[in-house]
């Protein structure tokens, strides 16, 4: 709505702007009222439908009932978040002797001014805040483990066939020396059968990563992959110097707001940036051509989604200490496939407010500016004279000339979601560095990484061809 001189467009008139502002907001209505949706709903009710299904006995009305009642649950989660939303006081009544009945009538007529964006804004918050615990735990960690794991590769097929070679004669040994202490007709005693049955169960391990070890080191996939090594490590080396990238832009970011914000009473919110960072320069510049800003965001996004099915894919999906489900490619369970879609989602919610922290300016006003007055002095003719100079848009701008966009008022409804964001900013980048040492400490990874004697995800049938 305005030119890059500071001034506003000639359709760009106060009713336009309203009822551009206001299509904005309900647009994003819609897309959250989707995101509860799924969250509160759809992903559950498919996910216990499908929990009910692995029971063979159950009808599928059974199904069909037993899942809308687990999911009825996480709708009274979604209406009370709503409820909470919509009455917590952001603002105080002006009149303290207020009666009861004159409080609870300003709490219905606040609620009806922001249209429900309080509600709305507390309960998508709420879903962020889940989102940011997600992102460290899965995000942080892939940041470093997807570019790490595509310079190193993984370990050659046909040595890990002569390890598992040299395994499986020895378990053999082992067998074979402990049935020949009952040759005589003597029982075994209680030990040696735990051992006996210990041995033959790590036997048809090996075995079961034999067939998966022949399968590979002779499918075209594996030769392939081989081919493809230098560009591996090319794209490695793009993504380390991506993330890092990201991790100074958040670093720089939060220490501005630790050294210049108005303190956690009010979210650690700063207006404008007082230490400048790559992302921050970078956006507003390219929102001036469209749409370049709009790439580079789609990028990042796209970029979070990868390292986070990265970080999934290699720590898998825990409860607390509880290891729930592994991440493997063609022999995925249903349920898992919907965490996986219900972590993605939370993440993608909190990339919003990430790339806040990335580049504030950019969120808050983009690339508008307004006009300030600037005196300037002649010599010749010792006179002042005012002339009106384009400023980049901040706090200072008269409310008139510069429009918050709609996403920031969403993000910042609640200082104390801020101030939990902030503070999660920082466990990011802890996580991040904790999983940049852990993956230069490790090896590479086995090229059927996952067959082991507690995957119970992965079968015995022909192996995937895919898996390396």
């Amino acid at each position: 709505m305005k030119n890059q001189n500071g001034t506003f467009k000639d359709w760009a008139n106060a009713n336009v702007s309203r009822q551009i502002e206001d299509t904005v907001l309900y647009g994003y209505y819609t897309l959250y009222s989707v995101i509860l949706f799924c969250v509160f709903f759809w992903i559950p009710f498919v996910y216990f439908y499908y929990e009910e299904k692995d029971d063979d006995d159950t009808s599928k009305c059974t199904q069909i009932k037993t899942a809308f009642k687990y999911t009825l649950g996480f709708a009274v989660i979604c209406a009370l978040l709503l409820l909470v939303g919509a009455f917590v006081p952001l603002n105080v009544p002006n009149n303290k002797n207020s009666t009861e009945w004159e409080k609870v009538k300003f709490l219905f007529e606040e609620l009806g001014s922001s249209h429900g964006l309080a509600a709305l804004s507390f309960s998508i918050s709420s879903l962020t805040l889940i989102g940011m615990l997600a992102a460290i735990t899965y995000t942080a960690y892939g940041m470093s483990a997807l570019p790490l794991n595509l310079i190193k590769g993984t370990r050659s097929a046909a040595y890990e066939r002569l390890e598992n070679t040299e395994d499986i004669e020895e378990v053999e040994q082992h067998i074979q020396t402990i049935k020949s202490k009952s040759k005589d007709g003597r029982p075994l005693p209680a030990r040696d059968k735990r051992a006996l049955k210990q041995f033959e169960e790590r036997l048809r391990t090996l075995r079961k990563r034999e067939r998966h070890l022949e399968f590979i080191e002779n499918s075209w996939w594996t030769k392939f992959c081989g081919a493809l090594r230098p560009l591996k490590i090319i794209w490695g080396i793009f993504f380390i110097l991506v993330a890092l990238l990201f991790i100074i832009s958040l670093f720089l970011s939060n220490l501005d707001k630790a050294l210049h914000s108005a303190g956690i009473d009010s979210g650690f919110i700063i207006f404008g940036a007082n230490l400048s960072n790559p992302l921050n320069m970078l956006l507003p510049v390219l929102q001036t051509v469209f749409p370049l800003d709009y790439i580079l965001i789609t990028i990042i996004i796209m970029y979070f989604i990868f390292t986070s099915m990265a970080g999934i894919r290699n720590i898998g999906i825990w409860f607390f200490w509880v290891r729930l489900y592994k991440i493997r490619r063609g022999r995925t369970r249903p349920q898992a496939l919907l965490f996986l879609c219900m972590i993605l989602l939370l993440i993608v919610l909190h990339t919003s407010y990430m790339i806040y922290s990335l580049a504030p300016q950019y969120v808050m006003y983009g690339s508008q500016n307004y006009l300030i007055e600037s005196n300037i002095t002649y010599d010749d003719h010792k006179n002042n004279s005012a002339f009106p100079v384009p400023k980049r848009c901040d706090a200072d701008a008269p409310e008139d000339q510069c429009t918050v966009t709609r996403t920031y008022l969403f993000l910042h409804k609640f200082w104390f979601f801020s101030a939990a964001y902030y503070f999660g900013n920082w466990a990011f980048l802890g996580a991040f560095l904790i999983g940049l040492i852990v993956s230069c400490c490790k090896g590479k990874k086995s090229v059927i990484e996952g067959v082991d004697e507690d995957d119970s995800d992965i079968s015995d049938d022909e192996p995937s061809v895919y898996s390396v």
